[in-house]
């Protein structure tokens, strides 16, 4: 009997210090779940620290590594989406190359997906980063919540197992040159199976996320989910331009 295929992605931009960890981990699961074939894609952004080596290395000494190799930085949802289409699992997980994430967390996934759920979404419930910034991302889900009509994910940053049902489904119903991974998942409307984990602090490495990015991420999902913003832009044009209508009919009298 043929072994169901399990596909891991992991986007990486400047992580040299972790992508040979983060794949000895997976190695370690697939070890555990000997009745499933795994593959780890590696999808690199124009890293310039040498990950790139690194990974042209791991692929030669392990044929279950891919590596595509980007000639600049589209950025992790970008990237991540290419690598998502391009996966032939069976089912298709996403990590993060940062090790935040704990990559044994599959196990509870796989297990989730072998009952029948068409997504396993893997949901921060706690958090090592400051209180301040833990409550902030709350608030921010919580708003997003209340602008759009499907339901919205608290504190899910896309790391989970997909079936695939749902790469094909992404793949024929969303055409966005900027995908918002998590909101195309709230928007399919498939069941959901949540496990809950605490995401440690970065050990190794500097994060890559800034302000800009992390407030464009931001502004991307809200645009994505919900149609608010646009109907209080154009509303604002109108009292706008009645405004001036009546300012200029005024000096012109």
């Amino acid at each position: 009997m043929t072994r169901k295929l399990i596909t891991i992605i992991t986007p990486c931009y400047n992580e040299v210090l972790n992508v040979r960890e983060v794949h000895r981990r997976i190695q370690a699961i697939a070890t555990a779940l000997p009745k499933y074939s795994f593959d780890h894609m590696f999808v690199d952004n124009a890293s310039k620290d040498g990950t790139v080596d690194v990974l042209r290395e791991m692929a030669a000494e392990d044929p279950s590594v891919k590596v595509i190799l980007n000639a600049r930085n589209f950025g992790s949802d970008r990237s991540g989406m290419n690598a998502f289409l391009q996966a032939q699992g069976d089912a298709v997980g996403s990590i993060a190359a940062d090790l935040q994430d704990p990559p044994e967390l599959f196990i509870d996934m796989i297990h989730e997906w072998e009952k029948g759920f068409p997504i396993v979404a893997a949901i921060k419930n706690s958090s090592d980063e400051s209180g301040l910034m833990y409550r902030l991302r709350t608030a921010y889900y919580r708003l997003v919540a209340r602008l759009t009509n499907v339901e919205v994910l608290e504190h899910f940053t896309g790391f989970g197992l997909y079936d695939r049902s749902v790469v094909e489904q992404i793949r024929k119903n969303f055409r966005d040159p900027y995908p918002y991974f998590r909101g195309m998942i709230a928007e399919l409307g498939l069941p959901i199976a949540k496990v809950f984990y605490n995401q440690r602090r970065r050990e190794r490495g500097i994060t890559s996320n800034n302000f800009y990015s992390l407030y464009d991420l931001a502004m991307l999902g809200i645009t994505n989910l919900s149609k608010v913003p646009l109907r209080l832009v154009i509303f604002g044009g109108f009292i706008s331009a009645l405004v001036s209508f009546v300012l200029g009919m005024f000096y012109l009298i």
